[in-house]
């Protein structure tokens, strides 16, 4: 360990979502303070979407105590099937533990719960307009007026990070990937294997759907196509919006959608390919601010459960002048592999050219290359006990 000179005892952090909330917990168990603060007036407004926490992602909640928590308040997918849209079966593969599907609201809650356990406040209506440093620490101001005082800033407010222009003001801003993603909670599919993903290539676009115990079929779907204000549409036209891509598809992907209530979320895909600095003497990004990958690979989560607990490390074993420097080293090359794995798969799907079957040692090749990728992408370890040298 090298923490002399410059000791940080106090972290600002920005943003209440996973990446910030977790930052704060595991620098808690660190022994470092902090105060989370979010923009948003409470913390589960993105109420509706849904996602899973991968087997890397329970691995890094693990590393602080919080595995069992989000297991508790989560569903286990025990397996995926990955189908045509004609209904053929190309693949399947079966888990034996790991990953966990859970609203994103109920994620949002226990976090703050736990939180609250640790004695770390999380402060609501707190949006970051600017913040500015100097040798001993950091300032950030909030639109209220209000300031905010630490040794460093933990920037982990989202793909339209604010803080991310005020640490590289070079940063590019977040694309959009060609995608429209819809969410939505449909009555339970008769026939339904409980627990298992669904992933359905369709003639236009790609489609998923899980059973789950509460007698539900969660489902979602990535529409190629323009940029759209989903939020403004009602529930009806976003469902006509999506199902009206799988019209031509023999798996019913059309008519789970139509079966679903009110409850329809949507919004655009964006992604940050790559950010040129992800930090300054005292500031530093986290998640998505530093590099939002499109839901492809269903990483986000995770990648961002990574981040948090890989830069509390850093911290808790070296000064911000080297931590942070580390804390990129260590996570840069990987995020951006994900991130451009994610783009593969969209640029796949919104290029307008007609699926084709591949041949049986395409297939084979296919599928190694998959596990391959998986078994990268799965078995990171985090070791909470190692040292950061």
């Amino acid at each position: 360990m090298d923490r002399g000179g410059d000791v940080v005892e106090r972290a600002v952090v920005i943003g209440g979502g996973i990446a910030g909330t977790v930052a704060a917990i595991a620098l808690h168990k660190a022994g470092i303070d902090s105060v989370v603060h979010e923009s948003y007036p409470s913390g589960a407004n993105d109420a509706g979407a849904f996602f899973t926490i991968m087997h890397n992602g329970m691995d890094a909640l693990a590393a602080v105590d919080l595995d069992q928590a989000v297991a508790e308040h989560s569903y286990p997918a025990q397996g995926v099937r990955l189908l045509t849209g004609a209904g053929r079966e190309v693949s399947a593969q079966s888990y034996t533990q790991g990953p966990r599907t859970l609203r994103r609201a109920a994620l949002y809650q226990l976090l703050h719960a736990e939180a609250a356990k640790r004695g770390i406040r999380v402060e609501h209506g707190k949006r970051l307009v600017t913040a500015s440093e100097n040798a001993g620490g950091v300032i950030a101001t909030f639109a209220d007026g209000s300031t905010a005082e630490g040794d460093v800033l933990i920037a982990a407010d989202g793909t339209h990070s604010t803080a991310r222009a005020i640490i590289n003001p070079e940063a590019p801003r977040a694309r959009y990937t060609g995608l429209n993603v819809v969410y939505g909670y449909a009555p339970a599919r008769e026939g339904e294997e409980p627990n298992t993903y669904t992933f359905v290539h369709g003639t236009r676009a790609a489609f998923g759907c899980i059973g789950v115990p509460t007698g539900q079929t969660w489902w979602f779907s990535r529409l190629p196509g323009e940029e759209l204000d989903l939020r403004a549409m009602t529930p009806q036209q976003r469902k006509d919006h999506a199902a009206a891509y799988f019209a031509d598809d023999d798996f019913p992907a059309a008519e789970i959608i139509q079966s679903t209530g009110e409850e329809v979320i949507g919004s655009n895909v964006y992604d940050i390919p790559t950010t040129p600095n992800w930090h300054t003497a005292r500031m530093v990004l986290a998640g998505d601010a530093a590099h939002a990958a499109s839901p492809a690979a269903g990483q986000g989560a995770s990648m961002a459960l990574e981040d948090a607990v890989t830069l509390a490390k850093c911290l808790r074993d070296l000064p911000p002048h080297k931590g942070f420097p580390a804390y990129e080293r260590l996570r840069r090359d990987r995020v951006e592999r994900l991130v451009a794995s994610s783009a593969d798969r969209d640029a796949a799907r919104t290029s307008g050219a007609p699926p084709r079957q591949p041949t049986a040692e395409e297939l084979a090749e296919l599928t190694e290359r998959r596990r391959a990728f998986q078994s990268w992408l799965y078995e990171h370890h985090i070791d909470w006990a190692a040292p950061i040298s």
